[in-house]
């Protein structure tokens, strides 16, 4: 070979994906080693990471595969699953994913790698896609206030229950539930109650006449599809002082009549048929309206309308928001993500179709579900009477014809031996119904029977009052109309197809295009999440390869991919331990150490859980106090039960003393759980399975791959060493049989494997990364966080740092004595960077008064350099404050952001230039971000909330005011 020329191996490397996940290349690494001051990113990871927790052998993973390969190989695993045309039911149902749609949201990275909008200027598209969603769900409802979505179904009954029970003024400890519920609502509601001190009484709704209970949850239409008229229950549930929550049907509530029209205080369900795929459970937005009267105590998050500086209408996050970092072991809820790319799914499917549309879907549904009646009555089959699109077939040799079925190419659902259930959707075909009466030995004639048939709906319940009438829902119905409102709202934003989101904590990295690719492939979008078993063989040998995957980057032992998002993993976790401990004749242990750096879900989980929290100390340098931790260790040992800790710590910094804290802990009889919201800082480097640790939850939306989505979807894996493993939990079993590969714990979420659909992302990054690529993304970040650091040490003071005065992953950079010399604090900087065209790094969090900087391994050195300029740029404007050169008051830090409006108005009366407030760097002037309202304000949305959408006329006074 000629000398010089690169090996055939050399070329292939070339092609690999770490190098086109890694956002620095190898000169770029070598120059910003050389500002921290080491000569190689191993002597870096030596140079910050513990020696004794130092991995001491490479990840037992095979090597990285091209985008290519990697495609290639997930195909042939999802081959093997099998797509038949599904009337199961139960929660879910086809649906028609516009393409529109499809395309401009779900495939959009503009949509799917934006944060949660916790920033209001830059997340007003985000937002008002929420709006819509809420306004959606509060009109068909019949209620007056909703959130902005929620896990699932099952879990936001079980939030509906725990809101029932610190609302209601019934003395009770007693919640009733409706015995014709989905299943998967009643397993999650066992998992809650018992842990909290409720009691749960399954019945009849005429049973619960007579039941002494602080709440009541109805499911209407109900699972076999009755609808059932719940006026006289309500009244007698009221009477008593309790509450009524009503699981419910969005579609089938554009024919009957509104829970909140017959008196529910609470409502919940799920979107998944407004326009979101199966995907073997999940993810899909599910819901929460109420009475005003609940308004602050509902759980999740809350969309509500301010106004900026100027006087003009701009959305927030509202009311209780950030409610477990407020209240901590004393918040009503550990839920601090949402469902946001489903819910603007479903609410753009809701404004695309509008109330006609929607009602044509709806009257169109339940016609060849009459038709089917029809013709099955007319074959001798017993089919339940008043029902919506599901019907319940009494009598019959159900598995006989369930395997009649499956053999056409259809499933159905069995509810026991003698009972079927078949229910129909958006996507059911002529040709389906007669297929179906083919199965059971009926003749269809579609016209004759449409002709002859009665609807099946209640005549007491149909509705009558109009819904959807804001003109959002009533204009764009074209596509072209749709594109461009999809356009105008994503313009609004700022996400990761523009910049860098260097939050703290939060892990914005690249989520690259292969890696999505495979969610929408209909062999993994199309499966029902109970589907036969053996129709989801390529989901099993996904999740089991995956599973093995995650195994071997943190050291444990078994993982369960149930939990859908961070919180329900840390729940999760901490109900393993708690179901060990009490498997040891050890139920007494109750007390959970929590230091008081840790992210506030750990305290919410922890109490949810029964358990005791005790805050333990942390010391001057942000590390946990070991002694504090020795001391109440001894303190509580006869009952202690955990510790929570993260690691890294939320400070930013490996703490030294790991190992020893493990030690105490399991000393006194305790288990370690490590939130493992810092993963991304410890693979491929160190395990915390391997030093002592006995469980932790992993954020795959953030060291895993999974976009954020505005603030969801998420999946909050939970990965334990063996002992723990048998508690993990486990799948809903109604015919007897257990799916492998979980635990026998209760269940945490609706399906067994929790968001599946969005699982391939993860198998893919891991796959095209493999072993050496893995390592070297952990130690990039370590690079670029400490590159950051070092490089704004002239300009800001990194609060804290680890050993060698370096830090982890992320930097806190101390605006407090800024603050003191200029009067501009941690917001005002938050908010100018919004002028240079960033997301603003994590505001006052672990710490008040600063800035928590995470710039991960996927950003480049232009982009850090770009991001330090603006920082730096930003500390010159504050110098010229102290100096006097710039007013105190009036600055273009005070006055962020600066609205195009603004800057290109008729006159100006700021004291400084219009061009230093629109172009602080020349830059700017070629690429530049104008944000669509000035700055919102916080006190004025708090005191005038209003959650729903904005009404036309309102822009138009406001401008002419």
């Amino acid at each position: 070979m000629p000398q010089n020329t690169p090996s055939l191996r050399e070329l292939e490397h070339a092609s690999a994906f770490v190098d086109r996940h890694i956002g620095p290349n190898d000169a770029e690494i070598a120059q910003m080693l050389r500002v921290v001051g080491h000569d190689s990113l191993d002597a870096l990871t030596d140079a910050i990471v513990p020696a004794t927790i130092k991995s001491p052998a490479p990840l037992a993973l095979p090597g990285s595969l091209t985008e290519v390969q990697a495609l290639a190989k997930i195909r042939t695993i999802a081959d093997k699953n099998t797509v038949l045309r599904s009337f199961i039911g139960q929660g879910y149902y086809g649906t028609h994913t516009p393409n529109v749609i499809l395309r401009n949201i779900l495939e959009n990275p503009a949509w799917y790698t934006a944060y949660t909008p916790y920033q209001a200027e830059i997340s007003q598209g985000r937002m008002e896609a929420l709006i819509n969603f809420q306004q959606m769900v509060a009109d068909l409802t019949g209620m007056e206030i909703a959130n902005a979505s929620l896990l699932d179904e099952a879990t936001a009954a079980a939030e509906a229950m725990t809101l029932a029970r610190r609302s209601s003024r019934a003395k009770s400890d007693v919640f009733f539930v409706h015995d014709a519920v989905h299943p998967q609502t009643l397993a999650l509601l066992r998992t809650r109650a018992e842990p909290m001190g409720i009691t749960l009484q399954v019945g009849t709704p005429a049973e619960a006449l007579e039941a002494d209970t602080f709440g009541v949850l109805l499911q209407y239409p109900d699972s076999f599809g009755h609808i059932g008229d719940h006026k006289a229950l309500v009244e007698a549930v009221h009477a008593r002082k309790g509450l009524v929550a009503v699981a419910t049907d969005l579609l089938a509530l554009t024919l009957i009549t509104a829970p909140g029209e017959w008196g529910a205080d609470i409502v919940v369900g799920n979107t998944q048929r407004f326009g979101v795929p199966f995907g073997f459970g999940g993810p899909h937005a599910a819901f929460m309206a109420c009475r005003d009267a609940y308004k602050r105590s509902m759980p999740g998050r809350l969309i509500g309308v301010s106004i900026d500086t100027e006087g003009n209408p701009a959305y927030r996050l509202t009311l209780q928001t950030r409610e477990q970092h407020i209240r901590r072991e004393k918040a009503t809820s550990n839920i601090c993500t949402a469902q946001v790319l489903l819910a603007v799914m479903a609410s753009t499917y809701a404004v695309y179709h509008g109330p006609e549309g929607l009602t044509r879907i709806a009257r169109r549904t339940h016609r060849l579900a009459a038709i089917l009646a029809a013709a099955l009555r007319g074959a001798g089959v017993d089919v339940g009477e008043h029902f919506f699109d599901t019907l319940h077939l009494r009598n019959v040799d159900a598995p006989a014809l369930q395997a009649k079925a499956v053999a056409a190419g259809i499933n159905l659902r069995l509810i026991d031996s003698r009972a079927l259930g078949i229910s129909l959707d958006e996507t059911t075909t002529r040709e389906d119904i007669v297929a179906l009466g083919a199965v059971f030995g009926a003749r269809v004639d579609i016209d004759a029977l449409d002709a002859s048939t009665a609807d099946a709906l209640p005549a007491g319940l149909l509705r009558q009052s109009a819904f959807l009438t804001h003109p959002v829902f009533n204009t764009h119905h074209s596509e072209h109309e749709l594109l461009r409102y999809l356009r105008t709202l994503s313009d609004k934003d700022l996400a990761m197809d523009r910049t860098m989101i260097p939050l703290g904590s939060c892990t914005m990295k690249l989520n690259a295009t292969a890696e999505m690719i495979p969610v929408t492939w209909p062999e993994f979008a199309n499966i029902h999440p109970l589907a036969p078993a053996d129709q989801a063989q390529g989901y099993k040998e996904l999740i089991d390869g995956l599973e093995a995957m995650l195994v071997e980057c943190t050291g444990y032992d078994a993982v369960s991919l149930q939990p859908n998002s961070g919180a329900q993993g840390e729940y999760a976790g901490l109900l393993a331990i708690r179901g060990y401990h009490a498997s040891r004749g050890q139920s007494h242990r109750d007390i959970c150490l929590i230091p008081d750096s840790a992210h506030g879900t750990n305290p919410a989980s922890a109490q949810m859980c029964g358990m005791t929290v005790v805050v333990t100390k942390t010391d001057a340098n942000g590390n946990v106090d070991v002694e504090d931790i020795r001391l109440n260790a001894e303190k509580y040992s006869d009952r202690l039960a955990a510790i929570m800790m993260t690691y890294p710590s939320t400070h930013g910094v490996f703490e030294e003393e790991v190992v020893e804290i493990c030690q105490i802990i399991h000393k006194h009889g305790g288990q370690v759980y490590t939130d493992g919201a810092n993963m991304n800082a410890l693979v491929g480097v160190a395990k915390p399975g391997k030093w002592g640790s006995d469980v932790s939850h992993l954020n795959l939306h953030k060291t895993f791959c999974i976009p954020h989505g505005g603030g969801g979807p998420g999946v909050g894996p939970c990965a334990v060493k063996s002992h723990l493993a048998p508690f993990l939990p486990g799948a809903l079993v109604e015919d007897g049989v257990r799916t492998q590969g979980v635990g026998e714990g209760p269940m945490v979420s609706a399906a067994t494997f929790g968001s599946a659909s969005i699982l391939p992302i993860s198998w893919m990054y891991i796959a095209m990364m493999g072993a050496a690529g893995l390592r070297r993304a952990t130690q990039v970040a370590l690079l670029n966080a400490n590159y950051i650091a070092t490089r704004l040490a002239p300009h800001y003071k990194t609060l804290y740092t680890g050993r060698n005065g370096l830090v982890a992953h992320e930097c806190i950079l101390d605006l407090r004595p800024l603050e003191k010399t200029s009067g501009i604090g941690a917001e005002d900087v938050a908010k100018r960077l919004i002028d240079f065209g960033f997301h603003a790094p994590t505001l006052s969090f672990p710490v008040a008064g600063t800035l928590m900087v995470e710039p991960t391994e996927s950003e480049s050195q232009a982009e850090l350099d770009r991001f330090i300029d603006a920082m730096v740029q930003i500390r010159e404007e504050i110098q010229a404050i102290e100096d006097g050169r710039l007013e105190r008051e009036d600055n273009p830090l005070k006055h962020a952001p600066h609205t195009a409006a603004q800057v290109s108005a008729s006159e100006w009366t700021r004291a400084y230039p219009r061009e230093l407030a629109a172009f602080p760097l020349p830059s700017l002037k070629q690429s530049k971000y104008w944000p669509p309202v000035a700055r919102v304000d916080n006190v004025y949305g708090d005191k005038n909330i209003m959650c729903a959408c904005i009404p036309v006329d309102a822009y138009k006074e406001d401008v002419e005011a």
